[in-house]
């Protein structure tokens, strides 16, 4: 429990309330500055963890467990923030929703699947997935800062959210293949 990968992971978890406070708490442009670093750094620690975790032969069941229950509350939890500040009104909620819709559902899905011994590897297109969420909502913690380092920044951010969606439904949808094609095969039919 005490390697590194583990601990960045625990790490990642413990920076979500910090930044929950900064973005939160704070509307100013130095806060959403501080905010955006504070996730950064938690979105590198997930793929330094999983980095030094095969590099090393560091990983653990614990870490298998823990890191994808991180990501998934720090995406959450940014983007719980970023709609109760009003940064999604009507179409532009449908992506924030896909997408943390699938992050319950492939909980459950990976939950299920493990208790069946069956192991649904992260895809190439997954990992593209989240970075291009991280991305999105990185800009849009910016806000009007985004805009100002690159004109247009915040409509790229949606855009770029919306591309995340669709890929978060391709994703999931390989998930959600696997586990029902484990199950069809343990259906028995009824004599």
């Amino acid at each position: 429990m005490l390697q590194l990968p583990n601990i960045l992971t625990v790490f990642r978890i413990a920076l979500v309330p910090v930044f929950a406070l900064v973005l939160w708490g704070d509307p100013s442009d130095s806060a959403r500055w501080l905010a955006f670093a504070i996730f950064c750094i938690a979105g590198l620690s997930d793929g330094l963890d999983g980095y030094i975790a095969r590099k090393y032969n560091a990983g653990s069941d614990f870490g298998r467990m823990l890191d994808p229950i991180a990501d998934k509350i720090l995406v959450g939890v940014a983007l719980m923030i970023l709609v109760a500040e009003g940064h999604f009104d009507g179409w532009k909620l449908v992506p924030a929703l896909v997408i943390l819709s699938r992050e319950f559902l492939v909980s459950g899905l990976r939950e299920f699947l493990a208790g069946v011994s069956v192991s649904v590897p992260v895809t190439f297109f997954a990992k593209i997935k989240t970075t291009i969420q991280m991305i999105a909502i990185g800009a849009m913690i910016l806000g009007p800062v985004a805009d100002q380092l690159i004109p247009g920044g915040r409509a790229f951010a949606y855009v770029a959210l919306w591309v995340a969606a669709v890929l978060t439904v391709a994703t999931g949808y390989a998930y959600l293949r696997a586990g029902l094609a484990h199950t069809r095969r343990h259906i028995t039919p009824a004599e």
